[in-house]
């Protein structure tokens, strides 16, 4: 073959000649054929560059939602050409019951949906997407696995479940599911209501976990101070507030409500104020342009306290409120058999232990100047009516129920409970929704053992000398209690728990004596590479069901079938369906266990769900009708994709007990300052908590913090709030995200430059527990001596067991506080530049961006 002639060549890549040399050679190829018309002549374009969008009237269009628990579960539309899905839009208003396009009100607020749900089309056609049943080949963690059958998948589960439970006893199986990605009315994973909770405890074989990480301290407060967690106002009523205080809450990354932000900025335009305490300054503060307290990590509980001490000290309080609503706020509401505790008054003056809470004595505590203190104390005690949003990340801490119950306690005496503007918040849950479309009688919940949720790795490694107190043993009226459970194999149910739990170092020791782990998920997570069977779990988008809000919001949304499920994908329902009759097949003992586990269908179910599935939603929205009142029909629920209530005035947590005279669900029928509960324990060890917990609020020292000696050897105090990209580690696959923000630990600028990091430079962040890799990013928006690792990130292990993604959870220990708080955010660690490998994702930077536009600016 000849080579192409240079004048050719000219004529194809014209920037290497002038346009008229270009031209004059395009007149020779003329006179010879050929290739002229590329040179010369006009032609209309045949291809482009991407494949034009589809228009609406080419497209069938779903309403559906998103399906995690970030805060709330907003509305997704899907346009779909075909079975596929070729984009997400979200309510504009026209869906709901006589509304139109761009409706939005206070009464009937759009659910728009934000950058993770309306991403979410990357992540059912992600590459992690689990498809088909797989079987470990590999070691454990090695994440090598072999294509089976369904049928060898679920055989293998059931044999090795009669297994263990004939060998180990009935508390071999813990269950570990949570409500990760399968959270609706009908398909449900939940650590109690959820469908896994039930199928274990029908089969006999079950250690429950009953700690919730989000927020197990502000949990056990709730119940405590108020006797419910359904504590919390609805976010119209912030619309309100003449002051909101950020007690550790950024609005901006995790929401606590579908309309935060809307009702939040009513209340800034009607005059309201806002502070922020927290060790860094926040999005959410920059947004309504917050007075900034920075607090040192750990040490709420002591800053509350002072502004107790100059409430009481200065006469701010409401004593009106107290003397009728409280119990042992001081020693005239003491109840008459505890006349002989203290109450809280007096601890906060110091009568017992000779340490009056002054803001001089907590400045030297939290870093907070007493002076700011004091104005805090006065601004809030003098504001009506004003909301003390204390948010749930302070008490994931050592003994952060004490930082809740503390909380609570400031909001009681200057009497901003139960009105509207107000706030009484610890857990903070509003509105009840209808939450249970499936069976769910006295086999939905129960147990052989139950221990705190991130004590299963100590259990499994040092049984059987263990005492019960160290993993938190739920107590019972048998002889199984106290009971150290011989747990044998993990079930992940809508969780990814190995990644997310405290110490991963000590549940890699774990995992290794198990003998069967069990991941069943839509997408290929850390946790399932150390499983032994995945199993393909269809996404909302591929069964039917109904959304139900998480945490905040009074609306439900249809969720559809939208598309079929992909590959060889099930719902959990049809799972636990057939592996029931399997197990029934196995064990003469569980007779009738498929027909008892779903009385609706038969074993078909596992190849055709629909019509099953249809016939609990309409049974489940007939409860919906008599119990809220509903009139809208199903099929009509159907057509239009969303029911919101309306309701004639905000709601607002214990209206009726300071309006009306109605008794707190205590037991004393009052606000528990002094709890009755805790003062009545005889035997702490004979408990779920384990340890004593003080009847009144107090301040107690953590096991670490930038007050304790390790602070010599650790001398950063890190955590590790919630990122705006990820909903805890869903989304961490999606390259979209990535491309906004890449992990990265942020660090004061005073402390960078003392350590010669700048942004974008690779650390090691350490201690005696682990070790990660990350990029920094260095800002003045952080207090010193403080880092900040965002949660979630997917683990990626080196050789040597170091964490090259920076996954904060290498570095966090496995000791909860009495009361089952995680301590998330208790962490002593050491950071330096390091020549270790940092792997940002699994797409690497093909795609995550982010810090390289970072290093560069």
């Amino acid at each position: 073959m000849k080579p192409t002639p240079d004048w050719i060549k000219n004529i194809l890549n014209p920037g290497r000649r002038s346009f008229m040399k270009t031209a004059a050679a395009g007149a020779a190829l003329s006179a010879a054929g050929g290739l002229v018309e590329l040179a010369t002549q006009k032609k209309e374009a045949q291809a482009f560059a991407y494949a034009p969008h589809y228009t609406d009237d080419q497209l069938t269009t779903v309403v559906t939602s998103c399906d995690h628990n970030c805060g709330s579960r907003h509305m997704l539309v899907a346009h779909k050409k075909g079975d596929v899905i070729v984009r997400l839009s979200t309510d504009d208003g026209r869906y709901q019951e006589n509304g139109s396009f761009g409706k939005d009100t206070a009464e009937e607020p759009q659910l728009r949906a934000c950058l993770r749900g309306r991403s979410y089309r990357a992540r059912l056609y992600s590459p992690e997407r689990l498809l088909y049943p797989m079987m470990r080949v590999g070691k454990r963690g090695e994440g090598k696995f072999k294509r089976v059958s369904w049928n060898e998948a679920l055989d293998f589960i059931a044999k090795k479940m009669i297994e263990l439970k004939k060998n180990y006893g009935p508390t071999a199986m813990l269950d570990q599911a949570y409500a990760g990605t399968s959270y609706g009315a009908l398909h449900k994973s939940d650590q109690i209501e959820g469908l896994l909770a039930r199928f274990l405890g029908m089969f006999g074989c079950r250690t429950n976990s009953w700690s919730v990480p989000s927020y197990q301290g502000t949990t056990f407060s709730s119940r405590m101070t108020f006797g419910t967690i359904e504590d919390g106002n609805e976010d119209d009523a912030f619309a309100h507030s003449k002051l909101i205080i950020m007690w550790g809450w950024n609005p901006a990354y995790t929401f606590h409500g579908g309309n935060t932000f809307y009702y939040m900025r009513l209340a800034k335009q009607n005059g309201c104020k806002f502070v922020l305490i927290d060790p860094q300054y926040t999005d959410s503060a920059a947004t309504y342009d917050a007075w900034w307290i920075p607090i040192k990590p750990n040490t709420d509980a002591a800053m509350l306290a002072a502004m107790a001490h100059v409430i009481f000290s200065e006469n701010l309080h409401d004593q009106k409120f107290i003397d009728k609503f409280c119990q042992g706020m001081d020693a005239g509401t003491m109840p008459e058999w505890a006349k002989g505790h203290e109450n809280f008054k007096d601890y906060i003056f110091g009568k017992s232990d000779d340490t009056p809470k002054t803001p001089e004595w907590a400045e030297q505590i939290c870093g907070v100047k007493a002076a700011d203190i004091v104005k805090l104390a006065r601004m809030y005690a003098t504001t009506k009516p004003a909301a003390l949003k204390a948010s749930w990340g302070p008490g994931r801490n050592a003994y952060g129920e004490q930082y809740n119950r503390m909380a609570a306690a400031v909001q009681a005496m200057t009497g901003n409970i139960g009105i509207l503007g107000g706030c009484a918040e610890g857990v903070g849950k509003g509105w009840h929704a209808e939450s249970v479309a499936y069976p769910y009688d006295e086999n939905a919940n129960l147990w052989w053992a139950s221990i705190k949720s991130d004590r299963w790795a100590h259990c499994v490694l040092n049984y059987p000398n263990v005492k019960r107190e160290e993993i938190g043993c739920w107590p019972r009226d048998d002889e199984l209690d106290g009971k150290i459970p011989n747990i044998k194999g993990i079930w992940w149910h809508g969780s990814d728990w190995f990644n997310q739990l405290t110490n991963i170092n000590k549940e890699i020791k774990a995992i290794e004596k198990l003998e069967l782990v069990v991941c069943a998920d839509s997408t290929i997570t850390p946790s399932g590479l150390w499983a032994d069977v995945l199993l393909p779990v269809a996404t909302h988008f591929e069964r039917h069901d109904v959304a139900l809000p998480w945490y905040k919001g009074h609306y439900y949304i249809h969720r559809p079938k939208t598309i079929a499920p992909m590959g060889e994908s099930k719902t959990d329902f049809q799972i636990f369906t057939e592996l029931a009759y399997r197990l029934e097949a196995l064990d003469p003992s569980l007779k009738d266990f498929g027909r008892r586990y779903n009385p609706r269908a038969d074993r078909s179910y596992f190849d055709n769900d629909d019509a099953v599935d249809e016939a609990y939603l309409v049974a489940w929205w007939k409860k919906v009708q008599d119990h809220q009142g509903v009139t809208m029909s199903w099929e009509e629920f159907k057509r239009r994709g969303v029911y919101k209530f309306k309701f004639d005035k905000p709601l607002v947590a214990f209206r009726e007990q300071i309006e009306e005279g109605e008794p707190f669900p205590t037991p004393s029928g009052k606000i528990e300052i002094f709890s009755t509960t805790l003062a009545q324990v005889k035997d702490w060890t004979k408990t779920q908590y384990g340890y004593p917990i003080p009847a009144i609020p107090k301040w107690i020292e953590p096991f670490e913090s930038l007050n304790h000696p390790k602070v010599k050897q650790f001398p950063f105090h890190l955590i590790t709030p919630h990122p705006r990209w990820r909903t805890h580690s869903i989304f961490n696959n999606i390259p979209w995200l990535r491309e906004t923000y890449q992990q990265e630990i942020t660090l004061a600028a005073s402390d960078a430059a003392r350590l010669g990091i700048v942004t974008g430079d690779i650390v090691e962040v350490w201690n005696d527990r682990g070790r990660c890799v990350v990029p920094a990013y260095v800002t003045e928006r952080c207090m010193p001596g403080v880092a900040v690792l965002h949660e979630g990130v997917w683990m990626d292990l080196d050789k040597n067991g170091v964490d090259r993604a920076g996954n904060p959870d290498f570095l966090t220990l496995d000791e909860p506080s009495p009361a089952g708080a995680f301590a998330y955010n208790t962490i002593l660690v050491n950071v330096k530049k390091t020549q270790l490998e940092h792997r940002p994702g699994w797409d690497s930077l093909v795609t995550a961006r982010s810090i390289v536009f970072r290093r560069d600016t």
